[in-house]
């Protein structure tokens, strides 16, 4: 079993977007997949409710204000991913740290975005587990605008970071609608929509590896 967490100080970063793509993708792919919802507001709970007619549906565990959440993973769940709660920080995550086989953090290409996940990446740095490199930690650029100077300047600052720019997802109204559908851009193979599925596949070789 494969535990990916999915986790940012910064509302509004595209935690809830990454951790239902991975999920759909995951589950694609034959896997039995279970997306653990830790954000009270419980998105990631009613998309993969909406979901559940499909042969790829994704079993939801709520685990906001549960941190015996382990207990409620069936015994057969292949990969696991978990959407952590808006604005936590590190000391917030305890409950998921010792149990995750990486980090995947979201941060959009804005002075604000990238100063809130400084923060956040300090109060990682301080656990066991990141300190000593055996929890890999991999940044998204997510709602990315490759052709314009903040996306360009965003993604020069954080190469200079000790976690590595995992992948840049582009900016697309697709992830709103399918969110809506309980739907992922993997459900689909229309030329535009494949487009943006190759943003995934740095990130996707990463997890693989983790």
């Amino acid at each position: 079993m494969k535990t990916i967490l999915v986790a940012s100080s910064k509302g509004g970063a595209g935690k809830t977007t990454i951790a239902t793509n991975l999920a759909a993708h995951f589950a694609l792919e034959g896997r039995r997949t279970v997306l653990v919802d830790a954000d009270p507001q419980g998105s990631s709970t009613r998309w993969a409710e909406r979901r559940a007619e499909l042969e790829s549906a994704v079993l939801p565990i709520d685990a906001s204000g549960r941190r015996a959440w382990r207990t409620w993973l069936p015994d057969d769940a292949e990969r696991v991913v978990i959407d952590a709660a808006a604005g936590a920080m590190a000391d917030d995550l305890d409950g998921f740290l010792d149990h995750v086989d990486a980090i995947v953090v979201p941060v959009q290409p804005s002075a604000l975005d990238i100063e809130a996940t400084v923060n956040f990446l300090n109060t990682l740095a301080k656990v066991p587990r990141v300190h000593k490199r055996k929890l890999p930690v991999g940044l998204v650029i997510n709602r990315s605008k490759p052709w314009t100077n903040a996306s360009q300047q965003a993604l020069e600052m954080l190469k200079a970071w000790p976690y590595p720019v995992v992948a840049q997802l582009r900016d697309t109204q697709a992830y709103v609608v399918l969110a809506g559908l309980g739907r992922s851009l993997f459900d689909y193979r229309s030329a535009q929509v494949r487009e943006h599925q190759a943003d995934w596949e740095p990130l996707l070789k990463w997890i693989k590896k983790a």
